[in-house]
């Protein structure tokens, strides 16, 4: 029984962890207007549409996002933006993509 309550606690513990690490693209849009929209001079919405989905997952694959953020946006310098950070507003650039369909709110 005892055991039984260790399997089930564990198991609640690496779902909520897994679900917190995962990138998010609201997380993204809500970092892209506080880190992103004045140095860029753009919304977050003109920001993703510079690229496709496939374009925004290349670049990503590439191990370009920064330089990418950094050619969009001049006024952003290497470094600025921790890894973390770029996780989210990638996965918000994908969403919101010139061809998704989707429109975000910022």
């Amino acid at each position: 029984m005892k055991l039984l309550k260790i399997i089930v606690a564990g198991s609640l513990a690496l779902g909520l962890a897994t679900t917190s690490l995962s990138a998010d693209s609201v997380k993204g849009q809500k970092l892209f207007n506080k880190l992103l929209k004045e140095p860029c001079g753009m919304t977050g919405a003109k920001f993703a549409v510079k690229h496709t989905q496939a374009e925004w997952k290349q670049i990503k694959a590439d191990g370009k996002f920064e330089e990418e953020i950094i050619k969009i946006c001049p006024n952003v310098k290497a470094g600025e933006l921790k890894e973390s950070v770029m996780e989210h507003i990638f996965d918000f650039s994908v969403d919101f993509a010139s061809d998704s369909g989707n429109v975000p709110s910022c």
